[in-house]
């Protein structure tokens, strides 16, 4: 029987408005905050459009390098991005990510969901550096509290 492919869903809100946050997302901005931990992102290119190609290289502060890359799906300004995502040497099949943008008085609630992750492993590793990365963002939006 076929394992059941799971899921991460992580929820934050931050001080920054929707504009603000969605800003964050496009490539010359992610050049400065993207990745799971204090290391440096290398390169970003990204087509943000619906169809649009993206490909983000980091490196951890291990040393390794990673270069996920994908297609995105789901593109409306300020609320929704979508997009598949491929991690070459990583045993799992091309998943889905998908941020959505909620406004708050105050901020913004977002929502990271990452979709058919094929086992738990895949599931916990990816749980840690989308929660790495998230806890990077508000710092780089000003949000320090």
């Amino acid at each position: 029987m076929k394992e059941q492919l799971l899921s991460v869903t992580i929820v934050r809100r931050i001080r920054a408005t929707p504009a603000r946050v969605w800003t964050a997302t496009q490539p010359y901005q992610m050049m400065l905050w993207w990745g799971p931990d204090a290391g440096p992102t290398l390169d970003v290119a990204a087509d943000v459009r619906p169809g649009g190609r993206f490909s983000v290289v980091f490196r951890l502060v291990n040393g390794e390098e990673h270069n996920p890359r994908g297609i995105y799906q789901e593109v409306v300004p300020e609320r929704t991005l979508s997009f598949t995502w491929d991690l070459p040497g990583v045993s799992e099949p091309i998943s889905l990510v998908t941020f959505l943008l909620e406004a708050f008085d105050g901020g913004t609630v977002v929502t990271l969901i990452h979709e058919h992750l094929p086992n738990e492993a895949e599931r916990e590793s990816h749980e840690q550096g989308w929660r790495g990365l998230l806890d990077k963002l508000p710092v780089f939006l000003g949000d320090r509290a």
